[in-house]
């Protein structure tokens, strides 16, 4: 198979290689897939240099998110979930290779009609927005939800898992273009969050300048969006894309009453493993009733594992929207 396999830490993805390795052998546990489409992730970029806090082992393979077909079922499991030429999606660390083993508590079926370019994009960023909205802040008809980054994949998931809630989204972004994206997957309202005063826009836009109901922060942008929350307000701490771990001002959330919500999906599987299945269940509602569907970049084509550098280039320029995702082999027989 072919792969980008990482022998040493590297400065940038230019300096990944693509490998000639043996297709990997199933563990007893193991079902093994044939890649049509792999996700990049922001996380890929920093563990490419080390710089990430989970740093597999050398030699290790990059990537964590794909789709693809099922080749072979797991040897010693009788009563399989999948069967051969099932269509998966899921994530596990060797994403970037033409194949790929992966138990099966980390797949899930491909979604009726889903091409694998929208399916590989699902695995991180689909669930962390519904769990961050629907079971920490319990979104509800009529909220007022402020969703940052939204032009990017978990701001995308937010701002459609939103509107199916019955919320009124404001999205912010950082260029024309994302703005326009935003409102194409149905955000009410768009705000550049370069322009100075972005919060007094945001608060304009809600009953008597009330403020936002939720704040959902993939950013970093806590204390800014303390000027245009409510009283009672939930602020979803998601990420912190921008870099840097904010200090904010607790008073603030003090006088309004605010309450400060992390969200970390990926504990979820060994903290609470019963809310799992709950909110992979509620996304597939969704997308059945047509309220969710993919959101991978469709401005520019990645084809080919010697496009991943490009396309991981590209995300981490924030050229892009939605999820970057390359695709891989047989592209015409898989709904592309």
């Amino acid at each position: 198979m072919q792969a980008i396999q990482v022998t040493e830490y590297v400065s940038g993805p230019a300096d990944l290689r693509i490998s000639n390795l043996p297709i990997p052998e199933q563990s007893s546990r193991q079902y093994l897939i044939e890649i049509h489409a792999a996700a990049t992730n922001f996380f890929d970029l920093l563990q490419i240099r080390g710089k990430y806090q989970n740093q597999p082992p050398f030699p290790w393979i990059s990537g964590v998110e794909f789709a693809g077909v099922v080749l072979a079922v797991p040897p010693s499991q009788e009563a399989a979930k999948f069967a051969v030429g099932d269509r998966v999606f899921g994530g596990t660390q060797g994403a970037y290779a033409t194949h790929i083993c992966a138990e099966e508590s980390q797949l899930h079926p491909v979604p009726n009609g889903w091409s694998f370019l929208d399916a590989a994009g699902l695995y991180v960023t689909a669930p962390t927005s519904f769990a961050g909205l629907v079971t920490r802040a319990n979104v509800k008809a009529s909220d007022y939800v402020l969703v940052h980054a939204a032009a990017g994949g978990v701001g995308l998931a937010a701002v459609q898992i939103a509107k199916a809630f019955g919320a009124i989204v404001i999205a912010t972004a950082g260029s024309p273009r994302k703005l326009e994206v935003a409102k194409a997957f149905g955000a009410d309202h768009a705000i550049d969050y370069r322009v100075s005063g972005w919060e007094n826009e945001v608060k304009k836009l809600t009953p008597k300048g009330k403020g936002v109901d939720i704040v959902y922060d993939p950013v970093g942008m806590v204390e800014k969006s303390l000027k245009c929350t409510a009283w009672n307000g939930r602020i979803i701490v998601v990420g912190f894309a921008a870099g840097q771990i904010e200090k904010v001002a607790m008073n603030r959330v003090l006088l309004k009453n605010v309450s400060l919500v992390g969200l970390h999906w990926g504990a979820y599987a060994k903290e609470e493993r019963s809310v799992v299945p709950q909110v992979w269940d509620g996304l597939y509602d969704l997308i059945e009733k047509k309220a969710f569907r993919g959101f991978s970049f469709q401005d520019k084509e990645y084809i080919g594992l010697k496009k991943l550098p490009e396309a991981l280039l590209d995300l981490g320029g924030r050229h892009t929207w939605g999820k970057v995702v390359v695709k891989l082999q047989r592209q015409s027989d898989s709904k592309i």
